[in-house]
Order: C-alpha cells, then structure tokens, then sequence
C-alpha cells in the first residue's frame, strides 16, 4: 500500500472507491477527449478512473477501515481487461463505457460493494454496477456520438481510496492510499 495524500481536521471527508488507469491509456483518453469533448468541460486527467465505490461523506476515523476492505478485496481479486466499447451521456455527464472481459471487474466491485456495506459505510445502488470512465461535465447533455477512444485493452493493477474535494472549479479528487490487485 502507498499513501500519495493525506487527510487532516475535519470531521467528514467525501470518499470513493476506484480503479486506478495506467499512464499509457489516461495519455489516450486525453488526446481523445481533446479530439472529442467539444462541449462541456472535460475531466482533468488527474481525475480520470473507473469508480467501484462511491462512498460519500463519511466520518474521517473510518478512513483506514475503507482502506483495509478495499486492500482485501483487492488482494482476492483476478486480473482485469477492461476495453472501451463506446460513449454515453446521463444528465450530467459523458462516459467511455467499458466492456468487462470474464466479469472479473465486477465479481471485484461486488465484493468490495459487500465488504463496504458490511462495515456500514456503504448502501449499494439499485442499479447494476457499469465499468466506465466519466469523461467531461456538462449543464446540458451534448449529444455527442464519438467512438470509443482506441486505447486497446485495459489491464488495471491498482486501486485506490480518493478523497473528492468540492471546489467552484470542480471536484477535485485525492489519492489517499493506493493498493495493488491480486490478479496483477
């Protein structure tokens, strides 16, 4: 495990779960959404992943208990091969979408998703769990239809607690501790 960031004062602080993206595909992902992401504003390379886990504001002294069931989960996890396959909007977002080769990713969210909402820092969405990446924000849904970025297969090796920090620019996400996956 690593520790890039740290947390001090305050009581809560906003968490997320995630798979971190190696170098080589954020690089692609930048370039695409430099090509692609006309409207809108784009995500900052720093904060391109794939979410397991949006854990929300949580008491600052369960920090290193999220920490240890994300490690678990992630020594017990196979070794994933993520592929964009294509692009989608919701209200407020856009998102390369991931294809989930064995469905290795998501037997990780799951179990994580479970380890979470066993120490009741966590309520599972009423939605299936869907591998992607958030690409840019917007006010109104663009209505783009790029292709997926060409980034070939996407092969995670770690993953990470992020604090997401609320600032008028935009959120600004944090890596506070990072974990290698068991499948790498």
């Amino acid at each position: 495990m690593s520790a890039p960031g740290s947390v001090g004062g305050g009581e809560r602080v906003r968490l997320f779960c995630a798979l971190r993206l190696p170098h080589s595909v954020v690089d692609v992902l930048v370039a695409w959404q430099l090509e692609h992401v006309v409207r809108g504003r784009a995500v900052p390379r720093d904060n391109l992943h794939v979410t397991l886990a949006f854990i929300g504001w949580t008491p600052r002294e369960r920090l290193d208990e999220v920490v240890r069931q994300l490690a678990d989960a992630s020594a017990a996890a196979q070794q994933m091969r993520l592929e964009p396959v294509g692009y989608r909007e919701t209200r407020s977002v856009g998102m390369v979408v991931l294809r989930d080769e064995r469905g290795a990713a998501a037997a990780f969210a799951a179990d994580l998703h479970g380890r979470l909402e066993r120490l009741g820092v966590y309520e599972r969405e009423a939605r299936t769990w869907l591998p992607h990446v958030t690409v840019s924000r917007f006010k109104e849904r663009t209505r783009l239809h790029p292709p997926p970025p060409a980034t070939g297969p996407i092969v995670p090796s770690e993953a990470a607690a992020y604090l997401s920090l609320l600032r008028p620019s935009g959120a600004e996400y944090v890596v506070l501790e990072s974990v290698t996956l068991g499948g790498n």
